[in-house]
């Protein structure tokens, strides 16, 4: 028996020690509850995934690129291009995972139309995604921009103003903070949701859900391919979790894969 416990607890030991282990930082909604849905999977086939929650853009991808974190799951590739290029780093894809059609609220009127002349207008401050809430202005036509504006479009862009809106440029995590002190913001879905707004009924304008902007898992060159980074990304386009972002966010939120 003492031979057999022996044995037991030599096994057990070598499970432990065999186990990788990933820690991947998310902002809360819907990523971190996506990665600790398939936690339970992952563990399964020897992963432990330990989740950490953000509220920025910036620390999840520095903290990455220093070896600190090994991945992280909030952006999606227009923002993760220009982190690179303006911060000097190599992070890379692993796996688009969904997209968050990005919306336009307000507190104060219930339609565009009624914005009234010289609307105070908050919008992200980082290029990519306030670049994103300009486009969506002008598809909806409150603004005009300049002719081959795209992703990283800024106020200076654009050529048409009729409302002569104010246009402020904010960290995206405080946008529905202010929501009540300005006329409209263009808020991630992510912080939307959050603040418990619900995107496909509060929004006043959205992007389609074929939005380009998918959702990535990300990481560096050189633990892209490993074995449990490739579970996670795997575990993250399972037929389960196409499930639960459907039946969950009801839209809000939209699978890509």
């Amino acid at each position: 028996m003492k031979k057999l416990i022996a044995a037991l607890a030599t096994v057990a030991a070598f499970s432990a020690q065999a186990a990788e282990t990933l820690t991947v930082a998310a902002t809360a909604v819907p990523h971190a509850e996506l990665l600790e849905f398939v936690k339970p999977q992952l563990a399964e086939q020897g992963v432990e995934l330990n989740v950490k929650v953000f509220t920025d853009y910036v620390q999840p991808n520095i903290q990455v690129a220093e070896k600190r974190l090994d991945a992280n799951f909030f952006q999606h590739q227009p923002y993760l291009d220009e982190f690179n290029k303006g911060k000097g780093t190599d992070l890379v894809s692993v796996a688009g995972v969904h997209i968050e059609p990005f919306g336009a609220y307000s507190s104060k009127v219930k339609s565009l139309d009624e914005l009234p002349s010289g609307a105070t207008v908050v919008i992200p401050n980082d290029a990519t995604n306030g670049g994103r809430a300009l486009l969506l202005l002008a598809k909806a036509g409150v603004i005009t921009l300049k002719d081959g504006a795209g992703i990283t479009a800024t106020p200076k862009d654009i050529t048409e103003n009729p409302k002569n809106i104010k246009i402020r440029e904010l960290e995206a995590a405080t946008l529905p903070r202010v929501l009540t002190q300005v006329d409209l913001a263009l808020i991630n879905t992510n912080y939307a949701l959050e603040a418990k707004l619900n995107p496909t009924q509060d929004a006043l304008v959205i992007e389609g859900s074929d939005s380009p902007y998918v959702n990535i898992l990300v990481a560096r060159p050189d633990n892209k391919d490993s074995d449990a980074m490739q579970k996670l990304a795997a575990a993250l386009h399972s037929e389960e979790v196409r499930k639960f972002i459907e039946e969950k966010y009801k839209g809000a939120v939209v699978p890509a894969f």
